[in-house]
This record gives structure tokens, sequence and C-alpha cells, in this order.
């Protein structure tokens, strides 16, 4: 059986950007709430910083949607390959 690539990159880039997503506002409301996961992500992905607000919790979302599509794009590849 073979993956849809297309349909494992959608929901694997909005399942990462939902998580990305909630830790960070919740890091917002509560500040040390995620801190050490936040902190590796603003190494990961450039121009996101823990603490700036809203504009960088939508910053790292949208790092967040396209790391994610791009590894279930990986992940769908290698899938489909092994099992051909």
């Amino acid at each position: 059986m073979k993956l849809s690539v297309k349909g494992l990159m959608v929901a694997a880039g909005i399942v990462w950007a939902l998580t990305f997503f909630v830790v960070a506002y919740a890091n917002l409301q509560w500040p040390p709430y995620g801190k050490a996961f936040l902190d590796l992500m603003s190494s990961i992905y450039p121009g996101y910083k823990t603490a700036v607000g809203l504009q960088g919790v939508l910053v790292g979302t949208g790092y967040a949607l396209v790391d994610g599509a791009i590894a279930g794009m990986i992940f769908g590849w290698l899938y489909n390959g092994v099992t051909k």
C-alpha cells in the first residue's frame, strides 16, 4: 500500500504547525511553559525568538508548517520507496 505523499505533506505540516502554535501561544500566557522546547526551536528556525509576542509565534508557526511538510514529504517518499 502506497502513501499519498501530498496528503502526508499537508497532514504533517498542519500537525507540526498546530503543535508549535499551541506551545508558543501557551508560553505567551504562562512564560515558563515550553521554554526548553521553544529555545531549541529558536536555534533551528532563523528569525524566531521566544518572548517576542504574537508576531514571533506566527513566524515560528510558518516555519513549523514548512518544516512539517518537508518532513512528511521525505517520510512518504522513503516509505513508498521501501515498500515497493
